[in-house]
């Protein structure tokens, strides 16, 4: 019996620079190094303002277990170490390194010895690899399983299906090589049993040449997806791969699987073969605003306007950029911001393709319930949100809304039905945190 589908919306594709292999940036001048960019505690500093680093050289330890190391990505000094705000309003501490435009490498850096699964787990936290599809999970963590014999299968991520972004594409036809490297690696120390490249049609050539080297593999397969968006979220790719659901409030493991991006999958692999950690980022460039959109291999912290510049600039008054693709992305504030871990693209619209239309009144047409891929009724969670029900909100299941954008897209009314999603959702975990202080305290 054939799988049914989780419902998504059919975005525009827009792939212009699918076609395009990744230039590498000239050397910035400086960059700024935020100390959070992962999910979980912020790196604390190590290094103090004038000293000297190295491409590579560790600045930043890990905050905690849920946190990552941090590594410079060029020479030369270090200029100041303040705080930054950032894209979501928050202030997090930063390194600000002027390069000397060596790119000088760390003469520490070497390939790490791994004996078995605790040292591989060890040499993929001091990398300071995250998920790079967007994310930003500190990869160990996910890779920390006490009971190796859940995982039933892993996927590696290759449903790039937001709107222009092409990096992970570029990862899959130019380090094909380094992906299945790092696929044998899951499979001797997770004892991975099956893993899936999991891609959507709309990548052929993709398709092609996973499907060329898995036919040489043991236990790996390609699964070729419908092109719908959102088909690169996690449960959605769980689903279409396996057939199984992911529980509500559970992690895919809970459903016998590990979802890694497979930048992520050939960074490690990269790691484990030259010991050079995660301090540069491919990313998609592109938009109306863009002149020369391109996949740049840019180092982490350089400014989003450093590497516009070096795309020729715009073409016309950038009025919206974002950090990611149009239906998930971040509009940034200004230009200065850096390009951190996780980002796969930034993206700037002209006036056209930056404002968005005036909402008009709900005509109860249920579209958002029907393209929903969770099954959630976004006009009910708007109404509840209205209303100041947090009980109601609780019980329409916000909670487990992965902010997708889904229902705001398919709306012929334009209502901003994923902001109050997400508004609605801080609301709910601020109530129930309060509902279990509240009961522990009559404890």
């Amino acid at each position: 019996m054939a799988l049914k589908l989780l419902h998504g919306v059919h975005a525009p594709h827009r792939k212009n620079t699918a076609d395009m292999a990744a230039v590498t940036m000239d050397c910035p001048a400086s960059v700024t190094i935020p100390m959070s960019m992962h999910i979980g505690a912020p790196a604390k500093p190590l290094v103090k303002v004038g000293d000297t680093v190295t491409v590579g050289q560790l600045i930043a330890e890990a905050g905690g277990f849920v946190s990552s190391p941090i590594h410079a990505s060029v020479s030369g000094k270090v200029k100041k170490i303040d705080e930054i705000m950032t894209s979501s309003g928050r202030k997090t501490q930063a390194v600000t390194i002027e390069s000397d435009g060596l790119m000088t490498p760390c003469p520490d850096l070497q390939p790490p010895v791994i004996n078995d699964t605790a040292d591989f787990l060890k040499a993929v936290s001091a990398s300071g690899i995250v998920g790079l599809g967007g994310a930003g999970f500190p990869t160990h963590v996910k890779l920390t399983v006490k009971d190796l014999s859940k995982i039933e299968a892993i996927i590696v991520n290759g449903a790039e299906c937001e709107p222009y972004i092409t990096s992970d594409t570029r990862t899959m036809l130019d380090q094909t090589d380094l992906m299945f490297e790092g696929a044998h690696l899951l499979q001797k120390y997770l004892e991975a049993k099956r893993i899936i490249f999991a891609v959507e049609n709309n990548k052929p050539q993709c398709i092609a040449k996973l499907e060329a080297q898995c036919k040489k593999e043991q236990g790996m397969e390609v699964a070729a997806l419908p092109a719908m968006y959102p088909q690169g979220g996690e449960k959605v790719t769980v689903y279409h791969t396996t057939g199984r659901v992911v529980p509500e409030g559970k992690l895919p493991l809970d459903a016998g699987a590990i979802v890694i991006n497979c930048t992520t999958l050939a960074s490690i692999a990269n790691y484990v073969k030259t010991g050079m950690p995660l301090v540069a980022k491919c990313v998609t460039v592109d938009g109306s605003a863009v002149k020369e959109p391109k996949n740049v291999i840019v180092p982490i912290g350089t400014s989003m306007e450093d590497v516009f510049n070096f795309c020729g600039g715009f073409k016309a008054d950038p009025r919206k950029v974002l950090y990611g693709g149009p239906m998930m992305g971040i509009a940034v504030p200004d230009l200065n911001q850096p390009v951190m871990k996780n980002t796969n693209a930034i993206l700037a619209f002209a006036e056209d393709g930056a404002v968005l239309p005036e909402p008009t009144a709900c005509i109860k047409c249920g579209r958002c319930i029907a393209h929903c891929p969770l099954k959630l009724m976004p006009a009910e969670i708007e109404s509840a949100f209205e209303r100041g029900d947090v009980e109601g909100l609780a019980e329409l299941k916000v909670n487990i809304c992965m902010e997708c954008g889904c229902c705001s897209f398919i709306c012929p009314a334009r209502r901003p039905l994923v902001q109050t999603n997400k508004l609605a959702k801080g609301q709910v975990m601020a109530y129930l945190k309060a509902k279990q202080e509240k009961e522990a305290a009559k404890v």
